[in-house]
């Protein structure tokens, strides 16, 4: 299934994306979460509720008109990504290979919706781009096997995991140039992992601004793929349903480019996943 995040009317709505349209849960059975963090915490159950309910929504239930999307996990209790989990990516930046995931957290406050501007600050001209795949932790996950790992996975989605590079290096901690208000964008979409190859493995994934292709990889050239990151990640901390995990960007950022590439104002950066969608947001400079 394909959910969507969106607010229509000033309410917060949760869809499903099917061939006649996006359906509106709450028009259908009105006992469903509006949510998805919520829907996910309450199981399997919900979730197939929630497509049994959408397979046979009216056609009043079918959203009319345009929406505001809103991020897959309004309020996640974590946001964790992952620093420097493609080969290639840090080899450009000419660090070593890690041996142990580079792991650090952002903030709600730093992503932004699809179609949303994500904003280059008035301290740096350094805003890059980072195309990332996101796994969405499904159930409560800690010390568990790694085999099983990927059962802990609702679905994916994808994101721009925006940096402001200048204020990234000033220390060998991250957070400050990776926390800027409205620097990064996460899609709408969050598809079933049930969708999609096991980790999502072996997807096409691209990073264009303006058109041009800046990053052309795929995640089956992940360091940690996603049932080792869960993993991993499950033996230090509790993993709860809702929680997002940014897997890493692979190589072509604009900051190691010859001269740099930077987003400026007035740009389009988007980020396409195959088989889980494209993510598109323009760029403004912070007033």
């Amino acid at each position: 299934m394909r959910f969507v995040a969106f607010k229509k009317d000033g309410k917060a709505k949760l869809g499903v994306r099917t061939d006649a349209g996006l359906v509106d849960l709450s028009k259908v059975d009105k006992t469903l979460p509006t949510d998805l963090k919520e829907l996910l915490a309450k199981g399997k159950g919900a979730m197939a509720k929630a497509g049994r309910a959408a397979a046979k929504a009216p056609a009043k239930a079918i959203v009319k008109g345009r929406v505001n999307y809103l991020t897959p996990i309004q309020e996640p209790n974590k946001i964790i990504c992952i620093g420097l989990n493609y080969k290639d990516h840090a080899a450009e930046a000419g660090l070593k290979i890690p041996t142990y995931p580079v792991v650090f957290n952002r903030f709600t406050t730093s992503f932004v919706p699809q179609g949303q501007p994500i904003i280059r600050p008035k301290l740096s001209k350094h805003f890059d781009y980072e195309a990332e795949l996101v796994a969405v932790i499904g159930k409560k996950a800690r010390n568990i096997k790694k085999s099983e790992a990927l059962n802990y996975v609702a679905g994916y989605a994808v994101a721009n995991e925006g940096s402001i590079r200048d204020y990234q290096m000033k220390s060998s901690q991250w957070a400050m140039g990776k926390n800027f208000d409205a620097t990064g964008s996460i899609g709408s979409d969050f598809v079933t992992a049930d969708e999609l190859p096991a980790g999502a493995k072996g997807l096409n994934m691209q990073c264009r601004v303006n058109g041009k292709v800046l990053q052309d990889s795929n995640t089956r050239e992940m360091i940690f793929d996603t049932k080792t990151l869960v993993h991993e990640l499950a033996k230090v901390f509790t993993l709860l349903p809702g929680d997002m995990i940014l897997t890493g960007t692979p190589a072509g950022v604009g900051f190691v480019r010859k001269p740099a590439i930077f987003l400026k104002d007035g740009d389009t950066c988007e980020i396409e996943i195959e088989k889980i969608g494209i993510l598109s947001n323009p760029v403004k400079n912070e007033k």
